[in-house]
């Protein structure tokens, strides 16, 4: 449930960045399959943005919402331009929301979110006073804003009309659950749980081996080349994150894929309305989306989780965001 959005959603969503771009190459006919099984599986929220494939992503979600209108669909702005605070103005957002408004195919967004905006941004009362001027004009439905720090969401939660926060939370990162949470809770903001799987490591196909397509961020972005190296392996580098992987997956039930320990994970944690994993086929989304049905994990396997991050993950992560 996202409280300030009086909708509910389903607990497990779908990102639908891998669909755009940035992940090698997907065809048509193979994202609108796995738009369709992520429908068949139950999910209602799917996660966009203006950025995704230019477009790409958000087109293929409008076609998706004309089928099934039921679906909440929400999408992001504010990454089309240079990352400055004065560019996230009430001119720029009319525009960016005139192209998501077309390239969705729908009369009112349902959930814009800023897409991790500087700092600058959050403070600025003239960039919310010009999204609830969005909201007031029955543009969109509410506003969210798109984190990458953990100081950016407790700013973002003390904006009275932001409705959601979506900020990376998976097994590699659980500062979120310190304050970010609790403050969202008691707010009434949705959290919509990002990077569930850090970019696929958490999925346990990996291994030293593995070599990423040249137009796959997971391969230029290692280093936050192009941007927030957050967004890429959570932030994590690839070697310790592999070593992480192997030490979780001694926590697993007979039946239980990692990646389906790591969501449901992200599912038990207090606050959370949403987790929005990706996928490029059918067969992800399915198993992505069977991880609502498991049984929330026990005690010792939390704590499993909570001492491989002590351990290895911690040092390197926590300060940062």
């Amino acid at each position: 449930m996202i409280e300030r959005l009086g909708r509910s959603v389903s607990v497990v969503g779908l990102g639908t960045w891998q669909l755009g771009a940035d992940w090698g190459s997907v065809a048509a006919e193979d994202a609108r399959a796995t738009l369709e099984a992520a429908v068949a599986m139950g999910v209602t929220f799917l996660d966009t943005a203006d950025v995704y494939g230019d477009g790409r992503s958000e087109e293929f979600c409008g076609e998706l919402h004309r089928r099934h209108p039921e679906l909440l669909v929400a999408t992001k702005m504010g990454r089309r331009v240079e990352q400055l605070p004065e560019n996230y103005n009430r001119e720029n957002f009319l525009e960016w929301n005139d192209r998501s408004l077309a390239n969705l195919g729908v009369e009112q967004l349902d959930l814009v979110q800023l897409h991790c905006p500087p700092d600058q941004v959050l403070a600025d009362d003239a960039v919310f006073e010009a999204l609830e001027e969005l909201v007031s004009a029955g543009r969109i439905r509410a506003y969210g804003v798109s984190v990458e720090t953990c100081a950016q969401a407790i700013a973002a939660i003390a904006r009275p009309g932001v409705a959601s926060v979506q900020i990376i939370l998976n097994c590699f990162r659980l500062k979120p659950l310190d304050e970010v949470l609790p403050a969202a809770q008691e707010a009434g903001v949705g959290i919509i749980a990002r990077v569930p799987l850090a970019s696929g490591l958490l999925s346990g196909r990996y291994d030293e081996r593995t070599v990423f397509a040249a137009d796959d961020h997971r391969n230029y972005n290692r280093h936050g080349e192009a941007f927030d190296v957050g967004e890429t392996f959570a932030g994590v580098p690839f070697e310790v994150g592999l070593a992480a992987v192997r030490e979780l997956e001694t926590l697993l039930d007979p039946g239980v894929s990692l990646a389906q320990f790591a969501l449901r994970w992200v599912i038990d944690q207090p606050g959370v309305s949403t987790v929005i994993p990706g996928a490029r086929n059918p067969e992800q989304v399915r198993g992505n989306a069977a991880s609502a049905a498991l049984t929330p994990l026990r005690d010792d396997q939390l704590a499993g989780v909570q001492d491989v991050y002590d351990r290895l993950l911690r040092p390197l992560v926590h300060d940062r965001w």
